[in-house]
């Protein structure tokens, strides 16, 4: 079987420019966040030579705008720097990458970003001023990391500069439609987002012996003739926040109904109106988005941190490396606990959970279509969308993480292979219906 994923070496302005217009489903990528992270140069120093060499190029070159110099002029895109000039400089990175990839993607198209909390806003901004609507925030809510706080001493002890990290922010925006999106979806199959494709399975519902006969979904839940909404047989309606499932995240959610009464109009009853505000407009709801949600963090989707073996799959007879904050220090810290190997074949810093991006891509790629990951790192993207049946385009500057990128996807792409080889064994082996 042809792998069905293309993956590419170099610069992603560069590679995107070599692409037709019009021609991809989706783009889901996790770009640097222009913090320069742990040090690496991929989010700070690489970002600017790049920027200075492109400067240095002719106007007439296809990376150069009508005066020469590269187009978005990042030479400081990447550092940590939240001055209003550096974050200009990152915008400006934001943009030049979200510019391309709107060509690229077909109308309708949907774009989903990481991004970090300090500077989401500006590459929000990049991407919106690219041409994209933003559609929405997904906010991606973690009980692992630690404060990068300066902690002050003496008299001022207790004092520090930063909060406990524990979301990273997700830009989901698309590229304008052609007519409505029945026509956009029907022409180019881009437009909506597949809801049933990511719903949230619940409990099993019991039927309930009080007034209404309605369900339930709790042995004590009470319900009556006010309930407007059923859940819907293939769960939950997916939401904007995605959780861990950390006891510290878990906690912050309460066990009992999400919704405790039922949401009813104006019209206030006997005794008074249900629940602890009134709505109006709102008896023609949408079946699952509101009521029969539990308050517990089962109804958000659920994805941990990225687990050893996920990370290392297909990368075994690669060389272990270091998983430090910069390989290129004197005295790389490492961002693992202490008494753990820190050592990794996939030493990447920033490997996100395969589950986590699968879960992205079937929201926004329509059936048999193809994702775009610009900034591919360790390929969590291209394994994602191999094992979703997605085909995949991959862009990375380094080598290293290419190799690791391409020997993880390969290992998808061959387990992927095998169970459908094995699947249709068994289908052919079946006698034919008398």
């Amino acid at each position: 079987m042809t792998p069905d994923y293309t993956l590419h070496l170099g610069d992603c302005l560069e590679v995107m420019r070599s692409m037709p217009d019009n021609s991809i489903d989706s783009v889901v990528t996790d770009p640097p966040y222009g913090i320069r992270f742990m040090g690496k140069a991929w989010d700070g120093k690489d970002i600017e030579d790049r920027a200075a060499q492109r400067a240095r190029k002719p106007s007439r070159d296809s990376a150069c705008g009508a005066t020469g110099g590269h187009r978005s002029v990042a030479a400081e895109a990447g550092k940590y720097d939240l001055t209003p000039s550096g974050m200009r400089a990152f915008q400006e990175f934001s943009f030049a990458w979200a510019a391309e990839a709107f060509r690229v993607l077909k109308p309708g198209g949907h774009l989903v970003s990481f991004a970090s909390p300090r500077t989401y806003h500006h590459m929000a901004v990049g991407i919106e001023m690219a041409g994209f609507e933003i559609r929405d925030q997904i906010m991606w809510v973690f009980g692992s990391g630690f404060p990068k706080s300066h902690n002050l001493k003496g008299e001022h002890e207790g004092w520090g500069t930063a909060l406990k990290p524990a979301h990273e922010p997700i830009c989901m925006a698309r590229k304008p439609m052609t007519g409505s999106v029945a026509q956009n979806v029907a022409q180019y199959g881009t437009g909506a987002i597949h809801i049933d494709a990511c719903r949230i399975a619940g409990e099993e519902m019991r039927p309930n012996t009080g007034a209404g006969g309605l369900p339930r979904r709790q042995a004590d839940e009470q319900r009556g003739p006010g309930i407007l909404t059923q859940p819907h047989a293939g769960g939950r309606w997916p939401a904007n926040l995605i959780h861990d499932g950390s006891r510290e995240v878990v906690a912050l959610f309460t066990a009992e109904a999400g919704a405790a009464a039922p949401v009813k109009g104006t019209e206030p009853t006997a005794n008074g109106f249900s629940g602890a505000v009134a709505y109006s407009g709102m008896l023609q709801r949408v079946a699952g988005v509101f009521h029969n949600d539990t308050g517990s963090a089962a109804r958000f989707f659920y994805c941990a941190k990225t687990s050893r073996k996920d990370r290392n799959e297909g990368c075994e007879h690669m060389e272990r490396k270091p998983l430090n904050w910069s390989s290129g220090d004197a005295n790389p810290g490492s961002f693992q606990s202490e008494g753990t190997d820190k050592t990794s074949p996939n030493n990447h810093p920033t490997v996100k959970p395969t589950d986590l991006m699968a879960y992205l891509i079937r929201l926004v790629t329509p059936p048999g279509g193809t994702a775009l990951d610009p900034f591919m790192g360790s390929g969590s993207t291209g394994k994602a969308a191999i094992r979703e049946g997605f085909r995949f385009i991959g862009c990375e500057l380094s080598p290293e993480y290419l190799a690791i990128a391409e020997a993880r996807i390969a290992h998808e792409q061959s387990r992927v292979t095998a169970e459908s080889s094995q699947l249709d064994i068994f289908n052919d082996s079946k006698e034919p219906a008398a």
